[in-house]
């Protein structure tokens, strides 16, 4: 059961609801670029000037997941987005062999000495809040700070035995998206864990077409992060010798799942700051974009 609650862990987290887009602010526009890393070419998002903040997004999604982020950080930063690799619109040449968390830490890692920009911000969700601290575990001298929501991969934190037993009611839920990836149903597996996600059925009919699209495009991977090994194991231990700045955010309405792994996370990294995103679960970047942004741009603006 606990290596299931790993894999599912790593799977479940990410996602987002319909909202509208808010409107163009900001006189930059978003350049789309290439750039080679660990042997493969990633795509990236880049908009306005300053200091990096870079954004690495969660699961069956890609670089368009921080599309309602990207104006508002733009203003003052230097905004830059990310397809990890598999991930996003482009026809990769492997048969996915080397899909793991592990695999994108180091790509990660890659990208940022990348930019040639000295460290930068990183603000990870669900699924890359493992890659990012990992990140910061291996690199600490590529991160200036880290701002994560709801973070994944991160199960092995989770020791009080309540908290096992609730994640591990929590976790049959997902069953069905299992089932539906092994049987090659990889867009029914969306849909229905896009109903677990937002705890209701039917979520993925309310989403905007940009975003359905975009979960459709990322589908391929569901299956790659089933067969994936598990990812690198992360102590509470070695979070609480993190030096940069930072923020653990979850969503004030959130299901137990995430606001377990949120509260482990936070208490795990001394001086770290617990940030709840009002009227929001894991969709948070999307269902109330508003208050997410001005949390990421406090956080940002004190480091």
């Amino acid at each position: 059961m606990r290596k299931l609650l790993a894999i599912l862990v790593v799977v479940v987290p990410f996602l987002m609801t319909g909202c509208q887009a808010p409107a163009q602010r900001n006189a930059a526009q978003p350049v789309v670029k290439q750039m080679n890393v660990n042997g493969v070419s990633l795509t990236y998002l880049e908009q306005g000037q300053g200091v990096p903040v870079v954004f690495v997004h969660g699961a069956i999604s890609d670089h368009r997941a921080w599309n309602y982020q990207r104006d508002a950080v733009a203003r003052d930063y230097r905004f830059v987005a990310l397809d990890q690799r598999y991930f996003g619109t482009g026809v990769w040449p492997t048969d996915g062999s080397k899909f793991s968390v592990a695999t994108h830490i180091d790509d990660l890692a890659a990208f940022i000495r990348g930019l040639n920009a000295g460290p930068v911000h990183v603000v990870g969700w669900s699924y890359s809040g493992g890659i990012v601290l990992g990140l910061a575990l291996r690199n600490p001298s590529l991160v200036r700070s880290i701002f994560v929501y709801e973070p994944g991969s991160l199960a092995a934190l989770v020791t009080e035995s309540a908290d096992v037993e609730t994640m591990k009611g929590e976790s049959k839920g997902l069953a069905p998206v299992m089932t539906a990836s092994k049987a090659g149903d990889v867009a029914g597996a969306v849909r229905q864990m896009l109903d677990w996600v937002g705890n209701q059925s039917g979520v993925f009919d309310t989403l905007a077409p940009p975003i359905r699209s975009m979960l459709m495009d990322n589908a391929r991977t569901l299956p790659l992060m089933f067969a994936a090994p598990p990812p690198p194991p992360i102590s509470c231990a070695a979070l609480g010798g993190l030096k940069m700045p930072v923020a653990i955010a979850v969503g004030q309405s959130t299901r137990s799942y995430y606001k377990i792994l949120s509260e482990t996370a936070n208490r795990c990294i001394p001086g770290s700051r617990l940030v709840v995103i009002p009227n929001a679960r894991h969709l948070a970047p999307f269902e109330n974009p508003s208050a997410f942004n001005d949390a990421v741009l406090a956080f940002l603006k004190q480091h």
